[in-house]
């Protein structure tokens, strides 16, 4: 082998997937894509299904195009995917059929029915997860309503990436960050909720045991290494297989894992993740009426964090504006106008149901600010910063509730992923939070997992010699607060709009 290792990383995002080779030197990582694609729901008839075998040629050929470039330098590949879906194998030990959707209607009304067996506090209780309907509990819960064949036939549940994994090498695992997505792992004993399953009727029998990051499965298939060209010898290793999982693993931060951590994090794009990294989950009953949710982290860490409704909003308002000008409009371009206009004139509560999925995003934040007493913003401009100063104002409050659940101060925001990209919300953040922000990577999820292979081989130490690594091969952006006096008294507006919502 050559002095410079190459590890794989299959990034796959509810919209888009791509193969990156992760070049390490043994000093810094570089990355360079080999494959990108689309991807998306299904539907036939009126279900929403992932194209799971459509994923898997397109992943293939990204191995075959990395092998074919790098070949010789390649140690081995891992998946990452977004949480919460899964697929079922029968006694086979085939798939029973394409794995429906997250968005799929199966789940309308299912946490009000699932709390009529289990209440909501004994779920949280068990689980330390926040409550979203799609979550893989409610998912299973409405197949058993529904008298699915497929759960009636399942002797084996597996995770979006598990299944890549199974497909590469023929084992069954489930790795433990995307388990913890499920709503069915106790994050105290780490093993599956038997007290939920037997609650709800569920067959435990069909989970096995959850594995780790960092675990070698072995090698790829002898079918797949001749169709690829990838050699016998590159092992398929396990990432933070959920993708916010592998994002903080590449969170530049220093120090050892701890209950009272100095930084938080901000996976920023179209939605912003924001929590601490901690040694123990955190269940009580403010952690329950706050909705903040423990998943699963590397190094047997978890992330206590928050969903906030991200670039979403910014992302919608443009489609919006180009659909009605008929022009490309750039979001650099509603950087510049937000930068020009008025500062904190008009705030909202993004994470308002209303801005969820409107079929007009400009005229549902009119609305938000004209029910909530603020003045509508006129022009795009001012749209544009009334919803990147209205997540600013949100970091804040998450950052407050963080120190609360946590007993510690945090001096520095991370801000990883594509929203470091903007730098208007990054110097907002600084200053609503009157806290550092440091922004970068921009591509942290596919660092995140690419390292965590490295790690796993043994070309890094540890996890922290990983993120020493990842800070050396990234440019970090600090922005240190400007006037966060300024941001005081609007704050105490957001909050009673919040509030009252």
């Amino acid at each position: 082998m050559s002095a410079r290792q190459t590890f794989l990383a299959v990034d796959l995002g509810a919209s888009s997937g791509r193969v990156v080779a992760g070049h390490f030197d043994g000093a810094s990582i570089q990355l360079e894509d080999v494959h990108r694609f689309p991807n998306g729901g299904v539907y036939v008839k009126d279900r929403l299904y992932w194209n799971l075998l459509g994923l898997w040629e397109h992943v293939q050929q990204g191995l075959r195009n990395a092998a074919q470039q790098r070949g010789s330098d390649i140690v081995s590949v891992g998946v990452d995917t977004w949480g919460v879906d899964f697929g079922l194998l029968g006694a086979d030990g085939n798939l029973l059929g394409n794995p429906l959707a997250y968005r799929d209607k199966h789940t309308e009304g299912i946490l009000e029915q699932a709390f009529q067996t289990v209440s909501r506090e004994e779920i949280f209780g068990e689980t330390g997860l926040q409550f979203m309907p799609f979550n893989s509990l409610y998912q299973l819960v409405a197949m058993k309503r529904d008298q699915s064949p497929a759960l009636q036939a399942a002797q084996t549940f597996m995770m979006i990436p598990d299944l890549f994994h199974w497909m590469m090498t023929g084992v069954v695992s489930n790795e433990h960050t995307n388990a913890t997505t499920t709503q069915m792992l106790n994050p105290r004993t780490g093993t599956w909720s038997q007290r939920l399953l037997d609650g709800f009727g569920l067959p435990a029998g069909m989970l096995g045991p959850t594995t780790a990051p960092g675990t070698a499965l072995g090698p790829l298939l002898p079918r797949l290494q001749a169709e690829t060209g990838l050699a016998g010898s590159v092992q398929v290793v396990l990432p933070g297989t959920h993708d916010t999982a592998s994002a903080v693993m590449a969170v530049p931060a220093t120090g050892e894992v701890c209950d009272q951590p100095n930084w938080c994090y901000i996976s920023s794009g179209t939605w912003s993740l924001m929590g601490v990294e901690v040694a123990h989950a955190v269940i009580n009953e403010r952690c329950l009426e706050l909705n903040f949710t423990n998943e699963g982290g590397v190094g047997g860490s978890y992330r206590l964090l928050k969903n906030i409704a991200g670039l979403w909003l910014i992302q919608e308002c443009r489609r919006i504006w180009q659909r009605e000008s008929q022009q490309e409009v750039g979001f650099a371009e509603l950087v510049d106008e937000a930068r020009a206009a008025p500062a904190l004139v008009s705030l909202v509560n993004p994470d308002d149901p209303r801005l969820v999925a409107p079929d007009h995003m400009p005229a549902a934040l009119a609305e938000c600010c004209k029910s909530a007493g603020e003045p509508v913003p006129a022009g795009r401009g001012a749209v544009t910063r009334c919803a990147l100063e209205s997540l600013a104002m949100r970091y804040r409050m998450v950052l407050e509730h963080l120190e609360e659940l946590t007993g510690g101060r945090i001096d520095v925001v991370h801000i990883v992923g594509g929203g470091t990209q903007n730098q208007l919300l990054c110097q907002m953040t600084a200053d609503a939070t009157n806290r550092q922000v440091a922004a970068g990577p921009v591509e942290a999820t596919a660092l995140g997992n690419a390292m965590m292979q490295a790690v796993a081989a043994g070309a890094v130490s540890s996890i922290q010699q990983a993120r020493e690594v990842i800070r050396a091969s990234s440019d970090i952006v600090i922005y240190e607060p400007q006037q966060a006096e300024r941001w005081d008294e609007p704050y105490a507006r957001f909050r009673r709009i919040v509030e009252a919502g």
